[in-house]
């Protein structure tokens, strides 16, 4: 599979090949934290990838999705949502306001805060980096099979309610 710029995307590794003979980590493999991490990395690799062609971080990524999903959140909610700090979340969003993707309005509710909103070439940007998330989510569901693919990331939710 080719992503945007004609470069072939490569599979998601598995985790026996991302980390080499198993028997050489130990306990390693039995440890939630060691494994979600290493997945994570894994995952991350190809997530980043996708992202590549659109010359777009991750961070970025989140910021346009939640914009799009909520607009006119103040910055403050914004980065509060994604765990993002006040100082690097306004030079992430200065970014995306300089390519023209997002832009920000004085709120109507404290006109001290601006609210946050995706542009036109906004929109029609985040379909397409959409295409090649959707793309990437597919790659994973390959590698773990549709039904795992689900329990995954039911799982996964339920993590993120102790952190």
């Amino acid at each position: 599979m080719a992503g945007k710029s004609g470069r072939p995307r490569q599979p998601v590794p598995t985790a026996k090949a991302a980390s080499g003979s198993e028997e050489k980590l130990g306990d390693l493999p039995n440890y939630v934290g060691y494994m979600l991490r290493r997945a994570q990395l894994t995952v991350f690799q190809d997530f980043i990838q996708s992202l590549a062609d659109f010359d777009l971080r991750p961070a970025q990524f989140s910021v346009l999705s939640v914009i799009e999903a909520s607009p006119g959140l103040r910055q403050t909610e914004v980065a509060n949502l994604l765990g993002i700090q006040r100082t690097n979340f306004v030079t992430l969003f200065d970014s995306l306001e300089g390519r023209g993707l997002a832009e920000r309005k004085p709120s109507k509710e404290d006109r001290r805060s601006h609210s946050l909103y995706l542009t036109d070439a906004g929109r029609a940007y985040l379909r397409d980096v959409k295409a090649s998330v959707d793309a990437h989510e597919t790659r994973i569901a390959q590698q773990v099979g549709q039904d795992d693919y689900i329990t995954l990331k039911r799982i996964l939710g339920k993590l993120l309610v102790i952190c």
